[in-house]
């Protein structure tokens, strides 16, 4: 694994974001906040989840300290969440770009809330928050279409065939 993969990856997910945001800026207030379905009841506890997540890796990992978990209640507007998911896309791509294809393999030690602790390479953390955001898009997407709108397609083939220049 090089770092220049894991900047693919992000710009992926940087991109299916941009995307799937685009739709959730569509919704009133409401249809934000209403519990529809999911883990996480709403589109919006959904997407505070992942942005809390994202966050939290990169602060394991050695990025701008996050704090305790995000609470979708601080986040009561669509533009509350877009307003921290670009300062958090901006630090990891800052924190990325620091980065040296050997730190990926640097052990990293962390635990999930009260859990145990654990250790695994950096890449591989980085990885993880990546899929972790590629499973819940599409939970918000299937949010989105149960209120009536179309997210579209944000796969990663179709980021690839758009941007041909990430996969040189």
């Amino acid at each position: 694994m090089r770092v220049a993969d894991i900047e693919r990856l992000y710009g992926y997910s940087s991109w299916a974001n941009a995307k799937l945001l685009t739709v959730v800026t569509q919704l009133p207030p409401e249809q934000f906040t209403q519990s529809v379905a999911g883990s996480y009841g709403s589109i919006r506890n959904t997407l505070v989840h992942v942005l809390s997540a994202e966050w939290g890796w990169l602060d394991r990992c050695g990025g701008p300290p996050r704090g305790e978990r995000l609470k979708p209640e601080d986040y009561p507007t669509v533009d509350a969440v877009v307003e921290v998911w670009r300062r958090v896309e901006t630090s990891m791509r800052a924190f990325l770009a620091k980065l040296k294809d050997e730190d990926l393999a640097r052990d990293i030690a962390f635990a999930i809330g009260a859990g145990p602790k654990m250790s695994l390479p950096l890449g591989e953390l980085l990885q993880h928050a990546v899929i972790h955001a590629v499973h819940h898009r599409g939970q918000v997407a299937l949010l989105l279409r149960a209120l009536g709108y179309t997210p579209g397609n944000f796969d990663l083939l179709v980021y690839a065939s758009e941007n041909p220049s990430v996969l040189a």
